[in-house]
């Protein structure tokens, strides 16, 4: 007996549920709000701010890049022994005429760490990136990894390599 009931209920509910469906796309809507002179003119003003606000941050930003280059793009470790520390500097210098942000340092593998410089470096001055690859026991033969600098630059991301033949201990 329960079901049956319930069976009869769940076919009216559905069957509900469909009539309600239909009707739904039988109906209009109206909006209750309509345009006129002032009210276009407010938008056609906002939307000129909102413009006028846009290029000026991309002109901010623009101004705001620079350069940069490094004494060397990539490092070779050479023959080196597995579960050992092997630490290299990469040396960054601002060539161009506003301070230079680092804002990350990206290794490509949790066996390659990487620290950045905390402070912005000024046009001409110089710091270093620090690097140290800790190849994991198991971790053998040829070893490439990469160190991503994204900074305020032209372009953004500069890839720093790291190649290795890792031996046995």
């Amino acid at each position: 007996m329960k079901q049956i009931f319930t069976f009869v209920l769940c076919t009216f509910f559905i069957a509900s549920c469909g009539s309600e469906a239909k009707s739904d796309k039988n109906t209009e809507v109206e909006s209750a709000i309509e345009a006129d002179e002032a009210s276009e003119a407010d938008l056609k003003k906002e939307l000129s701010d909102i413009d006028r606000e846009e290029r000026e941050l991309l002109e901010a930003e623009a101004a705001s890049k620079t350069s940069m280059s490094f004494d060397k793009l990539k490092i070779d470790f050479g023959k080196i022994k597995e579960d050992s520390e092997n630490a290299a500097t990469f040396i960054v210098t601002n060539t161009g005429k506003n301070p230079l942000i680092i804002a990350r340092v990206d290794a490509s593998c949790g066996c390659t760490t990487a620290k950045k410089p905390e402070k912005p470096i000024l046009p001409g001055k110089s710091d270093k990136i620090e690097v140290v690859f800790h190849p994991k026991v198991g971790q053998l033969d040829t070893q490439e990894k990469t160190v991503t600098v994204t900074a305020n630059t032209d372009p953004g991301i500069v890839v720093l390599k790291i190649n290795a033949f890792v031996l046995k201990k």
